[in-house]
Parts: structure tokens; sequence; C-alpha cells
């Protein structure tokens, strides 16, 4: 049967591939794909203990059954890193204005606090200088990942309302990476979703972020 692999990041770069095909027995495991896949690039062999795998776009382990005409994804480790959408990855610039209508979206008569947060690309990361940084997504993963993240959050922290936008592309320093807005009755609730849509955005959604200065380019969280 046939199978359709994925690859992003320091993955991809490793097999020089975005996508290809593999033909597997029927009734495969998710394990046994990631053995043909290792063994047509065995350079991806060390990065395995820091990939997590997804098939058809959720998360599995090895001993997930492989449907026909399925689609594998070896995720890398996530860095996390229009319209007023509660969710939403773009690639046009973010500013002042897009976190106005974040903020609108999540306000109401009924909210006495907004609470926001915006990460910016800085020039400096683990001791090395940053020139610019470039974000790619596995898009249909990441589109539903982020909205999951939003509803389970509203769900957990009743009358709170939640949007979030994520810049893709190529990034500068100073720019906008991630804007959050977070209505709700009172301040602590808040804060409190607030910092948590951000932290499960950086754990759960997969996007990863390069990072280039002067000596090189390299894949955030890269486990080799």
């Amino acid at each position: 049967m046939d199978l359709n692999v994925l690859y992003f990041a320091h993955v991809r770069e490793r097999t020089g591939v975005a996508r290809e095909t593999l033909q597997l027995d029927p009734g495969a495991t998710v394990a046994e794909a990631v053995r043909a896949i290792v063994d047509r690039h065995p350079e991806v062999e060390r990065l395995l203990p820091s990939v997590r795998f997804a098939l058809n776009g959720e998360f599995v382990d090895g001993s997930a059954v492989v449907p026909p005409g399925s689609e594998v994804v070896l995720i890398p480790p996530i860095s996390g890193g229009a319209g007023t959408s509660p969710s939403d990855l773009v690639e046009s610039p973010l500013g002042p204005e897009s976190m106005e209508l974040l903020c609108d979206y999540v306000s109401d008569s009924s909210h006495g606090a907004v609470a926001t947060f915006t990460g910016i690309v800085r020039d400096h990361a683990r001791g090395r200088s940053v020139d610019h940084l470039y974000y790619e997504a596995y898009r249909p993963m990441a589109d539903r990942k982020l909205l999951e993240i939003v509803t389970t959050i509203e769900r957990d922290f009743p009358g709170v309302r939640v949007a979030v936008r994520h810049r893709l592309g190529h990034l500068e320093v100073g720019e906008i990476a991630v804007q959050v807005a977070v209505g709700s009755a009172h301040r602590r609730p808040a804060f409190e979703a607030c910092a948590q849509v951000i932290d499960r955005l950086k754990e759960e959604v997969p996007i990863w972020k390069k990072e280039t200065g002067p000596d090189g380019s390299e894949w955030v969280s890269e486990g080799a």
C-alpha cells in the first residue's frame, strides 16, 4: 500500500525532500513505516529520540496501524514559538492594528479585563547573535491544534474568550512573531489563561523556528 510521508525543519534537511511516497505491506504500523524511512534515509535515525509521529493529523505512537493512503509526518521538537479568527497562522506582518482586532474579538460587556501577550524577535538566543528567523508549520495539523488549544482553555476558564495569531515565514529582528489576547470578567483568569495559551502553543502546535545569524543557521530544538 502507498504511504505519503511529509518532512519538516531539520528532518527535511536530513532527507533532502519535503515529501515522498513509500510502499508498505497492508496492516503495517507506524514503527514499521519509520523503519522504512530510516532504511531510505539513515541520517534520520539519530533524530528519532526527539521526534514525534503524526498519522493523518493526529499524534500517535509506533504501534498505530497505518490505513492505506495515509499521511505520516515526522514531527521534530516544536519551537514556539487577517480577519478576526480566534486562532490564526498568518504570513503578513503583525502590529498594533492586528492586536486591536484580537482585543475587540475577546472583549465583551461582561468582561472587566483583557490580558495580552506579544512575542517579538530578539537579536540573540542561547549566546548567539540572531539576524532573522524563519517559521514554518505543518499547516493542517497546526490550524487544528491551535483551535483545539483555544477551545480547551475557554472550556477550562468559563467566561474567558481567547484569540491568537502566529506569524509564518521570514521575520526580521523587532518584528512580532505571536500575539495573544484573552478577555475575562476578572484579571486573574485572564492572566492565567493567557500564560497557558502561549505555553501550550510552544509545546503542542507543529511550528518550527530557524534562527540565522553571523555564524550560520540552526533549527531551534534540533536534537542533533
